[in-house]
Formats: structure tokens, sequence, C-alpha cells
């Protein structure tokens, strides 16, 4: 695990990123909305069913929390269905009883190990190594906001799953564990763990994995 240290030096990267963007915005006063700039995606567990892939705009606000905005697509008009927290594991695992985080919680470093996570952006290599290595100390929670098919959001909100999270509980579909791509971008977690896969879903990984046909082909 890293050490406070580390993550502030993980945090000073992040924030970097996202500052550069933000230069651009000319006399526009700062805003909560600003550094929503790295971008992930990744399918979800709902329902005991695997939708997505579903697109992270993320950002730390500060040390230990990383905030993320989730939408259907990368359409400028795309419906925001998700939001997630991703917290250091240490302050998550303090604050949360054992019960709530192994219902309501995932493991990074898991999820990533899988290979279900794809960076989008930024597009450095050594970048997004840092990037990994940061977020693979934190736990995630996620909250469904629009039920999928309804016309506006209903008032319900559910908590949406990592894949790799609800194969450890439940087994079922353990076989869409990371599929084997010689061609697959990866990066060391540089925890002393198992390369940490990081890439994008072709079809067949799709169809390894039961993705919903909807979601997958927005």
């Amino acid at each position: 695990m890293f050490s406070k240290k580390n993550m502030m030096a993980g945090v000073a990267l992040l924030a970097g990123i996202f500052s550069v963007s933000s230069a651009f915005a000319g006399d526009k006063p700062a805003s909560p909305l600003d550094g929503y700039t790295i971008h992930v995606s990744a399918p979800h567990m709902m329902d005991g069913e695997v939708i997505g892939p579903f697109h992270h705009y993320c950002k730390p606000i500060n040390s230990e929390i990383i905030q993320c905005i989730l939408f259907e697509s990368t359409d400028p008009n795309a419906r925001m269905t998700e939001v997630e927290y991703m917290v250091s594991k240490k302050l998550a695992r303090s604050a949360i009883p054992g019960w709530s985080h192994k219902q309501n919680w995932h493991d990074h470093k898991q999820e990533i190990e899988t290979g279900r996570v794809a960076v989008h952006y930024p597009t450095d290599k050594e970048t997004v190594k840092k990037i990994v290595e940061h977020v693979s100390d934190t736990d995630g929670i996620i909250f469904h906001l629009w039920p999928d098919g309804a016309p506006i959001p209903d008032g319900s909100v559910m908590i949406a799953q990592s894949v790799g999270h609800w194969e450890a509980l439940h087994g079922g579909a353990a076989a869409s564990s990371a599929p084997a791509h010689a061609s697959a971008p990866s990066a060391s977690s540089g925890s002393g763990s198992k390369g940490s896969v990081i890439k994008m879903l072709t079809d067949a990984d799709y169809a390894r994995i039961g993705v919903n046909e909807t979601y997958k082909n927005r």
C-alpha cells in the first residue's frame, strides 16, 4: 500500500493534468466543474447483468478522494447516469463498516487487474502508469441515478458494482476475467502485485463478459 508521501505525489500529478486543460479557459471563473479531464471507461454489474461500458470523467479533490461523473457515451449530450467516489483504502476501510464495504464498495486494484478498465485520457504511458498506481490504492462506490430504459430519473438510486468484485462474491462470470491479448497495453502497479492491465475492450471481450448490446453500442 502506498505511503502518504506517494499518495500526495500522485495527487500532484493528477492535479497537473487537469490544471493544464483549465489554463485554456481564459477569463472564465473557476468552478467545481473544472478539471474532470481524466477519462476512463469500464462495464458495471447491475441486477446480475453486465452493462456498459460507462465513461468516467474524474478529478482528485484532495489527497484521499477522487470524484467521477459517469456518462453512457462520449456524445456531448450523453446522459449522466452515475457518480463514483474513489476513496483511499485507508480512509474507506476505517470509515465504512465491514458489511457495508463488502456489499457496496469495490477494490480498484482488483478491478484493474481484470483487464476491463480502459484509460482514454491522458494518453502518455508513464502518466497512465502513475494514475493506475494511484487509483489502485483506492476503493470505489458507484451510485446509479438514471434507471435503464427510464425517460427521466425517477428517484430510485442503486449501487452499481464492479464486475470483478461481483465475481469475487458470487462467481458466475468468473471466466470473463482479463482476456489475454499480446497487443494489450499494460502498466505495472509498482506495488509488488501482478501487472495491472489497461486496455481497450474488443467485441470479443464484450461477448466474453456478456455486455448488454444496447450499452456496448453507445
